[in-house]
Formats: C-alpha cells, structure tokens, sequence
C-alpha cells in the first residue's frame, strides 16, 4: 500500500532520518506532544536511532513472520503504560537510512503478540513509502 511520509529529524550529515506517516501524522505528533515526559522519552529513542546505535530495549525489530521484514518498534514508557510506535525502516535512493512511524499502539498488555499486535505490525509491514520533505 502507497503512502506518504514526511521527515520530522535527520542525523547532522544526512545519512539518517525519522519521518511520520502522513495519514497518522495528527494523532503521532499529538502523542508525542501529550506531555514533556512523552516528547524526553521520543526524543531519546530517535536521538539512539540517528546516532546508528542498537538498544533494544528502547528500539528494535518486530520481525514476527516472513512478512514483516524491516518493521520495528519504539517502545515508549516500557514497564509502564508500555506504549508502541510502530515503524517501518527504508533505505532511500540516495542511501539515506529512514525510520518511519507509522502507527500507534497504546498500552500494550503483555509480551504475546495477540492478534490485535499481529494485525498491527503485519499493517505496518504492507506499508511502501514516498518520502517528502
């Protein structure tokens, strides 16, 4: 499925980027701008992600079958509310690295993946972007 996503940070030598689904842009920006504990704990995961570092505890793949190559996960306020971005990373033309939030999924329960999860990172996984800037 064709969409749009629209870069919000890059890395300083633009080699990596984090962009939002255009058609979710609206309810991720608004969680993210919920509280200033919400926007540190954002800012902290997508400063890892630009920096090329790997901690998943705060940021890694949800690969749970063939079909969903290349979906990750922030995982926002883990041990708490536990809330997910869902994320699709592409590699531009050009051999920019992009994350990509997609989607949105509150209070995650538990460490199953119930159908509800699956759906949602399988959703994810469908997913082909146009980057625009």
């Amino acid at each position: 499925m064709e969409r749009k996503a629209k870069i919000i940070k890059t890395n300083a030598d633009g080699t990596r980027a984090i962009c939002v689904d255009v058609d979710n842009y609206k309810e991720i920006i608004e969680y993210i701008s919920r509280s200033p504990a919400h926007k540190k704990r954002f800012n902290y995961i997508t400063g890892i992600i630009l920096e090329g570092l790997r901690m998943p505890d705060v940021y890694d793949k949800e690969e749970i079958n063939d079909k969903c190559k290349g979906v990750t996960a922030m995982k926002l306020f883990k041990g708490g509310s536990n809330d997910r971005i869902y994320c699709r990373e592409q590699t531009l033309e050009d051999k920019t690295f992009v994350v990509i939030t997609s989607e949105l999924f509150e209070k995650k329960k538990s460490q199953k993946i119930n159908q509800r999860i699956k759906n949602t990172i399988e959703k994810v996984a469908s997913y082909e972007y146009e980057i625009i800037k």
